[in-house]
């Protein structure tokens, strides 16, 4: 911030609130990183800010009044994340200098040692569960399944899911993003899952495969997820990794069925940066988090995913104990 001259930043994501106080809102806060930082917090949060907060907590009363503080401190350059509303932003455009900065995800790519600790965590729970799953049971509708998936994260020990569980099966694999559905399970079984622990996420993918072609790709994706996590070492680009699993995707014909990137960070959210895809040329350190997951996906007939996340030192180290092949 003093290098670009920035005497506040102002953050409203939540989770950016929380890695920088402990605090995560609830309903809506500011909070704004200057000389003496604070936080903005709604009259419904004042308890549990009070209570978690590691900076000055005061009640929100009016956009009027926060704007008058800071300008009485003097402040005149203002930065803010490139999520903030454009409502919000209009609020304060006309008082201030205002820059849009990612200071707090660039510093997030680099996970503390307790950080990824807590991600061992949530894979260790979200894992655990899905060993004690009767996936097998095809019986069993998707859905069903995916909220019993839900219910054992929590019994092991997760606050709730990281995102809503994808367990679906048969046409409906060939669609990355599928939601499960009140019907019997078909084949191939994909099961995109995570637990979250003290905040911190987790994220799976398996694809169980029954027929030869589906074990056929699920070999080809297996190469890309294997041959990917060999690669990654600090020093290389996030797109380098991308072009490794990628390039072994299209040397057998399937470059026009992966049809997304190859990974992304996570922590505190699910989705963080960097990630390995073709335009991210952010160079890799020790101490990133990212997902490898490499897919092939036939349209009308299925998909196979396969996913792991790992923690980077020296090398790549996959978090979790989870076999490929179920």
């Amino acid at each position: 911030m003093e290098k670009d001259n920035i005497q506040a930043y102002l953050l409203t994501q939540f989770t950016n609130v929380q890695y920088i106080s402990n605090y995560k809102p609830t309903s809506f806060a500011f909070c704004i990183i200057k000389e003496e930082p604070i936080i903005y917090a709604s009259s419904m949060d004042m308890e549990i800010a009070k209570r978690d907060s590691s900076i000055e907590v005061k009640e929100y009363e009016k956009f009027d009044v926060m704007i008058s503080e800071l300008k009485k401190e003097g402040i005149k350059n203002l930065a803010i994340e490139p999520s903030l509303v454009y409502s919000t932003y209009e609020k304060f455009k006309d008082d201030f200098n205002v820059s849009s900065k990612t200071y707090i995800e660039k510093q997030r790519m680099i996970k503390r040692p307790d950080e990824i600790k807590n991600i061992e965590k949530a894979t260790e729970i979200a894992q655990t569960a899905f060993k004690e799953l009767d996936i097998s049971n095809r019986k069993e509708n998707e859905d069903v399944l995916a909220f019993d998936l839900l219910r054992l994260m929590i019994e092991n020990g997760a606050s709730g899911a990281s995102f809503d569980t994808i367990l679906v099966s048969g046409s409906n694999t060939s669609l990355p993003h599928a939601i499960p559905q009140a019907k019997k399970l078909e084949t191939p079984i994909l099961v995109d899952w995570g637990a979250k622990y003290n905040g911190y996420c987790s994220d799976n993918t398996r694809t169980i495969v029954y027929t030869e072609k589906e074990h056929e790709i699920f070999d080809i994706v297996k190469e890309s997820h294997d041959k990917a996590i060999k690669a990654i070492k600090p020093g290389l680009k996030c797109c380098e990794i991308d072009k490794v699993a990628r390039d072994i995707i299209v040397e057998y014909g399937y470059g026009d069925n992966f049809i997304h990137s190859t990974g992304h960070s996570l922590g505190l959210d699910i989705h963080e940066t960097p990630g390995f895809s073709v335009r991210d040329d952010t160079v890799i350190e020790k101490g990133m988090v990212i997902t490898v997951e490499p897919g092939i996906y036939l349209e009308d007939d299925f998909g196979v995913r396969l996913e792991d996340t790992v923690a980077i030192g020296s090398k790549a180290q996959v978090i979790g104990d989870l076999p490929l092949i179920l």
